[in-house]
């Protein structure tokens, strides 16, 4: 029997009837856009965060994209963030006109080094963007301390870091801007897409509001170009739903990642989580380096796997422009090398996991 990377339907049947229950009353109230399902998820989701201010939107890249305009990134603009990341972190900084400047990340947590990003600030810099890579926090104390002696706002990227924490504070809520992702194989995932940025400035909060609104201060009155980045209002409903099992959920990833660190003990390197952050195991991965043979042993048999991420953002195409090259980030080139993310989701299994970590260990 395959086990499973990832099994959607197995969420899903766990909380059936109450989703379709919500989903239906969406239906019939036809508030299919925004509404007050969209709005009550905001206010919930940013309250689970310690944040004011929810701003649902239709993706996490669109949350990115427009934290950055409101925090002022513009045409010939720096960010710096890091290339340990999806796309799409760098690509809402291009969005912007902006150029993403790429820093290294600490190989612990595989998160931005705070030690790299003083010297990357120019009088062009006009954030600095760290990832909360997997579910495990960026080192934030230090990153706030840079922004705050710069004068720079620091915008979150928690795509992977539902209900993630530094120092006992949720992340997301510890910067000026925190954007979250809810596509379906995130933690809190919808069925189809969707995105939140949360804030606790209310000039943010407003500005934000209308860049994903077309800019309409009211119907049909436009304060500026802006976008259609709007909610839908059955995604609204699903994840408002979900979000009260967002805990539980997160636990079971928590002692599913535990197991997974007793019984690989120090046979492999793996996913750990650092002291003073709660890890959330957005992603459990090993360090191999013959990461891809290790693989293709766990496909043959029927163990599904994935790679988070094989190509670093400064090494792929569409940022050859940047004129970056193999060695500039050794410690971001030697995670997208090694990584391999094994099965986790909340619904996995003891027996799963060992059978996991057999195949694993029999590896040579």
């Amino acid at each position: 029997m395959t086990i499973k990377f990832l099994d959607l339907q197995a969420q899903y049947r766990s909380i059936k009837d109450e989703i379709n229950e919500a989903v239906l009353k969406t239906l019939d109230s036809a508030a299919y856009v925004l509404g007050p399902e969209v709005e009550a998820f905001e206010n919930e989701f940013a309250a689970a965060h310690n944040a004011q201010y929810g701003v649902a939107v239709n993706t996490g890249t669109s949350a990115l994209h427009l934290a950055l305009l409101a925090a002022g990134v513009g045409p010939g603009d720096e960010v710096i963030t890091v290339s340990m990341t999806f796309t799409a972190t760098a690509a809402a900084i291009s969005y912007c006109g902006a150029t993403p400047v790429f820093v290294d990340v600490d190989p612990a947590s595989m998160t931005m080094d705070p030690s790299q990003v003083e010297a990357r600030i120019t009088p062009k810099t006009k954030a600095i963007l760290p990832v909360h890579l997997y579910g495990q926090a960026a080192d934030m104390d230090p990153l706030m301390d840079i922004a705050t002696r710069h004068n720079l706002p620091l915008i979150e990227d928690a795509a992977q870091a539902h209900l993630a924490q530094y120092n006992g504070t949720p992340v997301g809520g510890i910067g000026a801007v925190g954007c979250f992702s809810f596509y379906p194989g995130k933690n809190l995932g919808a069925y189809g897409e969707g995105g939140m940025a949360i804030t606790n400035d209310p000039e943010l909060a407003k500005r934000m509001k209308l860049y994903r609104d077309w800019g309409q201060t009211k119907k049909y009155h436009h304060e500026m170009v802006a976008y259609n980045y709007r909610m839908d209002g059955i995604q609204g409903t699903i994840l408002r739903v979900k979000l009260r099992y967002l805990d539980k959920w997160t636990e079971a990833r928590r002692e599913h990642a535990a197991q997974y660190q007793d019984l690989f003990g120090d046979a492999i390197q793996h996913s750990r989580a650092l002291p003073n952050r709660k890890h959330v195991f957005h992603i459990f991965g090993v360090f191999h380096d013959e990461r891809d043979r290790l693989q293709a042993w766990l496909n043959e048999r029927s163990v599904q796997t994935g790679i988070h991420y094989p190509i670093p953002v400064h090494l792929q195409q569409a940022y050859a422009s940047l004129g970056h090259k193999v060695g500039d980030f050794p410690a971001t080139e030697a995670i997208a090398s090694r990584q391999l993310s094994l099965p986790m989701f909340a619904e996995l299994t003891g027996d799963e996991i060992e059978q996991v970590v057999e195949h694993v260990l029999a590896f040579s």
